[in-house]
């Protein structure tokens, strides 16, 4: 499939980011956001990735349309919060709206594929397909089947992330999948070293950087994600997989209860 037109849906970080590098690839997108003002948000923030990259910023935005709905397309990536109730919800409507050869992709982190796909007439043509934040920068592409999806499907969504320039990993659909099966906690752990006063956030994100080479420290890259979103993986973790080690360290809970949820707030483990 070619997947010449594609719906994307939630105009936030994520699904801003998706548009654009699909936009980029010279495919039509549809950008939809029930919240009154994101596709307007999400279309100025792919205008500054675009000019940040000295890419073609008209050509490409000319490609993204609104849309104030959930329209027809060959294909459906959802980049909505990460709720499972709200994404099931969704796809029952995608499926009732998109034709029967469309394909249905979710970029969830951390629910489940296979309960997406069981709530559509179609659950062999659903499947996970997770960027990771910013999205027009980081080349990996999480390809996550469920039980039910099939090889063309799978395959389809290899094809496109490779086309798309990335590179996709595909995983079965356990809880965290792989990556935030292993990053979760390494996050969680650093909000425990904080949270027990063996370092301050600078210390325990140099240590991360310089002796680990990672880009960012687990702190500031928690920042990065959302400390919600951070908790809200760690649950369904917890949930998924029934051991205790995965349940969101206290300070996390108190940091969302507080509004500190990272960059888009203000303020989350550092101020922005």
């Amino acid at each position: 499939m070619k997947f010449e037109h594609v719906l994307v849906v939630g105009a936030g970080q994520m699904g801003a980011g998706i548009a654009q590098v699909l936009a980029a690839s010279g495919r039509r997108v549809s950008l939809h956001d029930p919240f009154p003002g994101a596709v307007e948000r999400g279309l100025a923030a792919i205008e500054k990735s675009l000019a940040r990259l000295d890419a073609d910023v008209e050509g490409t935005l000319a490609l993204i349309e609104p849309a104030d709905r959930v329209v027809a397309s060959e294909l459906m990536i959802e980049a909505i919060t990460e709720d499972a109730e709200a994404k099931e919800e969704l796809f029952r409507l995608a499926d009732g709206v998109l034709p029967g050869e469309a394909i249905l992709a979710s970029n969830t982190s951390s629910i489940p594929i296979t309960s997406l796909a069981a709530v559509t007439g179609r659950p062999d043509r659903v499947i996970g397909m997770h960027f990771f934040n910013p999205v027009p920068v980081l080349k990996l592409v999480e390809v996550i089947r469920a039980v039910q999806t099939s090889d063309e499907t799978a395959e389809a969504i290899v094809g496109l992330a490779r086309e798309l320039g990335k590179e996709p990993a595909e995983a079965n659909d356990f809880p965290g999948f792989v990556s935030n099966r292993i990053l979760m906690p390494f996050i969680n752990e650093a909000a425990y070293a904080l949270m027990e006063g063996v370092a301050e956030p600078e210390a325990i994100d140099t240590i991360a950087r310089l002796g680990f080479a990672h880009p960012l420290g687990p702190l500031a890259l928690a920042d990065l994600i959302g400390l919600d979103t951070c908790v809200a993986i760690m649950d369904v973790l917890q949930r998924g997989l029934g051991n205790p080690k995965y349940a969101p360290c206290p300070l996390l809970r108190q940091y969302v209860q507080a509004g500190r949820l990272g960059r888009k707030s203000g303020r989350g483990f550092y101020r922005y």
